[in-house]
């Protein structure tokens, strides 16, 4: 166990990318706040549950993974292709075969939270008008988000076509980091204009700068020291997205032209405006 670190690259981008594979398996983390509006008293179950599900997984986690490096050995994580099955085949033996079923199962379980999730910012983004207005909408019948769960999952799909994996967790974990440092500084920002909001949920300070000193560097270290296509194309994905906002969000240049593909919508899918959308008081 002492050569564990034998043969690897200790640069500032090569821990960045490491550190991207890593946290790809805790990715989930802050699923739960986008479901806070059907959370009950969430200003007491938020914390409690992102505190106790975060330190629960970590610690299963990490036990986990000592019992895969236990039983097989540095050499034996290497050479495998699936790690949990191999465990269960050493481990289990005859039973191992009850692996395979646990990995699909949690590999279910994990698409459908990441699902819920973000169907769920999509149709609250719609919602204050920030997407076209029918992705706002759900089933007249069982009340689903359903252009929502669409529009998801074809984006999904899209994403799969390169085929690559390791590009996939770099060109996600690059966006989703620079994000988390952006959220942070909204953060920043809102408690210097607003200093006296009213804030339920509030923690020291310290704790965000922290993680935006980690986001920094997981954004900026592989750039700057080994830039890749994954990087570019995630940059150039954000910044195309403004060529869309600004002119029919910001200036809405289009109000009113797609009302023709809303009704179409509307009666293909069977959906009608969500009645949890918060009344204009304006």
């Amino acid at each position: 166990m002492k050569s564990g670190f034998d043969g690897t690259i200790g640069t500032a981008s090569g821990v960045a990318l490491a550190f991207y594979d890593a946290l790809w398996a805790y990715d989930g983390w802050n699923t739960l706040n986008y479901v806070s509006e059907e959370l009950k008293n969430p200003y007491v179950n938020l914390p409690r549950a992102n505190v106790i599900g975060v330190l629960l997984v970590t610690i299963l986690y990490i036990l986990t993974n000592i019992s895969y490096l236990v039983v097989l050995g540095i050499d034996g994580l290497l050479d495998s292709d699936a790690v949990a099955v191999t465990w269960g085949d050493d481990v289990l033996g005859a039973a191992g075969v009850i692996m395979p079923i646990f990995v699909m199962c949690s590999t279910f379980g994990a698409a459908n939270g990441a699902l819920f999730a973000g169907v769920r910012t999509l149709y609250a983004a719609a919602r204050d008008d920030q997407f076209p207005e029918v992705l706002s909408y759900v089933n007249c019948k069982r009340y689903t988000p359903i252009p929502c769960l669409i529009f998801t999952s074809v984006v999904s799909l899209l994403m799969l076509i390169p085929g690559d994996i390791g590009s996939l967790i770099d060109f996600f974990s690059f966006a989703s980091w620079m994000f988390y440092a952006l959220a942070i500084i909204s953060l920043f920002i809102l408690r210097w204009r607003l200093p006296d909001a009213h804030r339920p949920i509030k923690i020291f300070i310290l704790l965000p700068v922290i993680f935006l000193a980690c986001s920094v560097y997981l954004v900026v270290a592989p750039i700057i020291q080994d830039p890749r296509l994954e990087f570019l194309y995630a940059f150039l994905f954000m910044v195309g997205g403004l060529l869309f906002y600004i002119p029919l969000v910001h200036f809405q240049l289009m109000t009113g032209r797609f009302d023709a593909v809303t009704r179409f919508l509307q009666k293909i899918m069977e959906v009608v405006p969500s009645p949890y959308e918060e009344p204009d008081f304006g």
